[in-house]
């Protein structure tokens, strides 16, 4: 087929975009603005480190300062990928592009995106966990709910400044509780939030810092990634590890994570070329991975349902 090389094109472009769109976390996708890519798996992320204010001198003028710029290369640590196929009987070059893109985009849609968002809220979970960024044993009640979000609040502006805006993810079952509550109700306001090329119509808290709802599937503090190919695993997917928290709400600044996701290039087969079966055939690769600077994990707080664990694996 002489235009499967275009449609590959079409394809790797179209679902990169969803992926930003759609995702929960795609806000998060923005700051890759900072990051190099250059095809495959490593990225480079630039850190910056400069001199503080000085003394003005009156004689002798400024005193001058330094600025450190370096790149740091990273390896994305999910690599994830599957191969479909199309048998040529129900599949032929008129509906082609229709039947791929339509199981494409539903398979992204529920089985990618919902992953994607499971690795990075679960990436800073962990991450919140080892710089001591989280706070534990809060199961979120109607009378102290506001409460326990304002405190969390308060603690992060404390770090980044009053002005800076706030992003507070939160599980589903927690933001319900602002829904049956009329009291609680008025301290959200709806705003806009920009994601991708769209603009989402969200409630916020002081109609200052939205409030991304997630389902609790997204919102545990680990999950397992199956490989496809163990006895156990070979539906592929993700599920919650045996060890996972309930994360009730995590609370960041816009440019604190640094989310990447890139889906790699989309090969199409013929079935003329494909030689296992009379079929077309895909392959869908993406890879993706979540960074927060060191000096941006101060603005970073995850409030945890459960105890935190004792040093033995029990409950403290």
């Amino acid at each position: 087929m002489a235009n499967t090389l275009e449609y590959a094109k079409i394809f790797q472009a179209e679902l990169d975009k969803a992926a930003v769109e759609q995702a929960t976390s795609g806000w998060m996708e923005l700051n890759d603005k900072l990051v190099k890519y250059n095809g495959g798996s490593e990225v480079k992320i630039p850190k910056l480190d400069m001199d503080g204010l000085a003394d003005y001198d009156r004689q002798n003028g400024f005193v001058e300062g330094s600025i450190d710029l370096s790149w740091q290369t990273k390896t994305m640590t999910m690599d994830r990928g599957r191969q479909f196929t199309f048998d040529e009987q129900e599949v032929n070059d008129t509906n082609f592009v229709l039947t791929a893109s339509s199981v494409m985009g539903e398979f992204q849609r529920t089985k990618v995106i919902p992953e994607i968002d499971a690795y990075r809220y679960s990436t800073l979970a962990a991450l919140a966990m080892e710089k001591d960024r989280a706070k534990y044993g809060y199961t979120p009640e109607e009378s102290t709910i506001l409460k326990a979000l304002y405190a969390d609040l308060a603690e992060v502006q404390d770090a980044v400044g009053d002005d800076t805006p706030l992003i507070v993810t939160m599980a589903t079952p927690v933001a319900a509780l602002f829904d049956l509550n009329t009291n609680l109700a008025k301290n959200l306001s709806v705003t806009d939030f920009r994601q991708g090329d769209i603009t989402l119509k969200v409630k916020s808290v002081n109609g200052q810092h939205p409030i991304i709802r997630v389902g609790s599937g997204r919102m545990k503090t680990s999950y397992l990634f199956n490989d496809g190919t163990s006895s156990d695993q070979t539906k592929g997917g993700f599920a919650p590890a045996e060890d996972a928290k309930n994360i009730n709400w995590i609370i960041c600044p816009r440019t604190a994570p640094i989310a990447v996701s890139r889906t790699d290039k989309v090969r199409i087969f013929d079935p003329e070329t494909y030689q296992k079966k009379r079929a077309w055939a895909m392959d869908y690769r993406k890879y993706h991975d979540l960074w927060v600077l060191e000096n941006k994990m101060n603005a970073i707080l995850v409030n945890i349902k459960e105890a935190k664990a004792a040093q033995g694996g029990e409950t403290a």
